[in-house]
């Protein structure tokens, strides 16, 4: 079902492009649109991994610089069977992780140092196990997807509302420019791919949060390390987070910033943890 509702919502984004391109220049807008966000999603393909690692100044570390990683990485990438990812360390206090690349072949696996610091060996396996159950799922890719599709939305919206202010675009045959339809596409269309997004991202939490609980056989385990994450996420911003990719993170970064955080990428903790055990 989730895989569905992912499929659905990337087709809406897709729309979205679409109908934002011909509100902007008519079939030709439509054309540019879809030129646009291909070369996006290309890019984003072979690409978005080194610039979310370099984003968040990720170092890579070595199995002496970080065993009990390596050591619950193994292990669970064994049980999963699916290679081993490469290992980051984020030099932030908040305590978060995220999984990135383009297939499990290509697949990195970050966390702070406040994680670290924060969780039991069983709690950070929980996490570890979520993060891993992205890879699997495919949700890395996914994710990036939607992020470029969003992005896309954005860049073409930010031309329609110049295009509404200067006089041009959003014409058809008869009536010439249409000023309004381009300045209400470039209000709209950016609320809708943040909303579309969101939801694609909080449909994939949910079944990763099941995949990771089903990998460790402790849903206890992920559950404890997401109320951990929570409580102790509020009250330490994260330095490099930002809506671009806040929507990888295990748990929303708290960045101190009011607006940014009114818009949730990820579902409410306490129904992440009503389902993981069932209460």
């Amino acid at each position: 079902m989730n895989t569905i509702k992912t499929a659905f919502f990337l087709g809406l984004l897709s729309a979205l492009i679409l109908v934002v391109g011909g509100a902007l220049g008519g079939r030709g807008g439509v054309v540019i649109a879809l030129g646009l966000a291909a070369a996006m999603n290309f890019f984003s393909y072979w690409f978005s991994d080194r610039i979310v690692l370099a984003m968040h100044r990720a170092k890579p570390v070595t199995r002496q610089e970080a065993p009990q990683l390596y050591e619950i990485l193994e292990r669970l990438t064994s049980r999963a069977g699916i290679p081993m990812p490469k290992v980051y360390i984020l030099p932030e206090e908040a305590p978060n992780a995220f999984a990135t690349g383009r297939n499990p072949s290509h697949a990195a696996v970050a966390v702070t140092r406040g994680i670290l610091r924060l969780l039991n060996a069983e709690e950070l396996e929980g996490v570890l196990a979520h993060e891993l159950a992205h890879v699997g799922n495919r949700d890395i890719l996914i994710g990036s997807v939607a992020a470029t599709l969003a992005a896309a939305v954005m860049v073409i919206a930010n031309m329609a509302r110049w295009g509404a202010i200067f006089g041009f675009g959003g014409r058809d045959d008869r009536d010439g420019p249409n000023p309004i339809v381009l300045l209400a596409t470039a209000i709209v269309a950016p609320i809708a791919a943040m909303l579309i997004q969101m939801a694609v991202s909080r449909s994939r939490e949910y079944q990763a949060d099941q995949t990771g609980a089903e990998m460790t056989r402790n849903p206890y385990a992920l559950a404890n390390a997401l109320q951990k994450l929570e409580d102790h996420g509020k009250r330490i911003p994260m330095t490099s987070a930002g809506p671009a990719s806040s929507h990888l993170f295990i748990v929303k970064p708290f960045t101190g910033r009011a607006l940014v955080n009114m818009f949730s990428t990820h579902p409410p903790i306490r129904e992440r943890i009503r389902r993981l055990t069932g209460r």
